[in-house]
């Protein structure tokens, strides 16, 4: 802006004055220059460092999204509880990452995961699932193992055994849908080795899983189940069958192509097979799989 300056006939008065407020710049050009270079330095120096400090907050966002992370895992009904508990130990010790539980038949699984289900590991009651997934293509390449040998238990409101089945001294029998839980096809393949016959004063009641056969024993809607011994708490009094009266009971998992670097569901796989997980799962009445 123009400066109104006072009348001064020698005019030195109002030139000091000028030289005190104009900018040393406009009277001093080298001077000037020198100080635009050092200033145009530092503000170089400035960008470089935040731009540092912004690379490398974003490269450690990255790295926490790398080793954080969450994934869903689709477990047949009788191993839910087990699931349950060994989720909560793996969270204690990845507490980066979640794991969602799903539960249900083998069966029905099986069929919503050929149906494009979101489940990351899917932790079979059977081989045979797992096994057809993967001739499907539908699993990550290599990633079939079996995580657990199921129990087949003989269990009712009265003590029973295999003379219980025998003697047909029972009014009805709850197990599993054979062609649904691979402890129903145990329970029935039990049945023809000890050669029982149904009678027609007896009825049999399946559930869709062997947990609603087990529900359906605890309602009194049958006197006898032919269930899961992981169920069973270990005061129960139970019979248990004998591994040449069924096809082994062979729990396997698999890790679904959508998971194939899910931080979380891979941890999580590789933590069921450490020893602490074997323990575990021994405690719920499953043999470990290395037994």
């Amino acid at each position: 802006h123009p400066v109104a300056l006072p009348a001064d006939p020698d005019g030195n008065r109002w030139r000091k004055e000028l030289y005190h407020c104009l900018p040393a710049a406009d009277l001093h050009p080298a001077r000037s220059g020198e100080n635009d270079q050092r200033q145009r330095r530092q503000f170089r120096h400035q960008v470089a460092n935040a731009v540092r400090a912004w690379l490398t907050a974003i490269a450690m966002a990255w790295a926490g999204l790398a080793q954080a992370g969450a994934a869903t895992v689709a477990v047949a009904t009788n191993f839910k509880v087990p699931a349950e508990r060994l989720i909560e130990l793996f969270q204690s010790r990845h507490s980066a990452h979640h794991i969602r539980l799903v539960s249900g038949s083998t069966g029905k699984l099986y069929t919503q995961i050929v149906h494009g289900a979101p489940f990351d590991v899917f932790m079979a009651a059977d081989a045979e699932r797992p096994m057809l997934l993967e001739k499907q293509g539908l699993v990550a390449r290599d990633s079939r193992r079996t995580y657990a040998l199921g129990q087949l238990a003989l269990v009712g409101r009265e003590s029973a055994d295999a003379d219980t089945l025998v003697k047909g001294n029972f009014k009805s029998l709850a197990m599993a849908n054979p062609r649904l839980a691979p402890y129903g096809l145990a329970a029935q393949q039990t049945l023809q080795h000890l050669q029982v016959h149904l009678s027609d004063s007896i009825k049999v009641v399946y559930g869709e899983n062997v947990g609603q056969a087990y529900a359906m024993l605890i309602s009194g809607n049958a006197e006898v189940a032919l269930v899961a011994r992981s169920l069973l708490d270990s005061t129960a009094d139970a019979w248990l069958v004998p591994d040449n009266h069924h096809a082994p009971i062979r729990q396997q998992l698999v890790l679904l192509p959508r998971a194939a670097e899910n931080a979380a569901a891979l941890d999580f796989i590789a933590f069921l097979k450490s020893d602490d997980a074997a323990a575990l799962i021994q405690s719920f009445g499953y043999l470990a799989a290395a037994s």
